[in-house]
């Protein structure tokens, strides 16, 4: 039987424009370097405030992806 090993991070993504690029953009850009995501969970949304308006939008993600033998 062939057993599989996974490892989990956790990445912030930035956008002006909302959660869902935020998160969109964490795991794009990771995908550029870790090979094999499998799953990914948001864990975090929040947003910073400039002059009482949303600046920016912030999403914590957390992935996972499998680790080579």
């Amino acid at each position: 039987m062939s057993e599989t090993v996974y490892k989990i991070i956790e990445l912030v993504g930035t956008s002006d424009v909302s959660w869902d690029d935020a998160a969109k953009k964490a795991v794009e850009t990771a995908g550029v370097t870790l090979h094999d995501l499998r799953v990914g969970e948001i864990t975090k949304l929040d947003m910073t405030i400039e002059d009482g308006k949303v600046k920016s939008y912030r999403a914590r993600v957390r992935v996972s992806f499998r680790l080579e033998d």
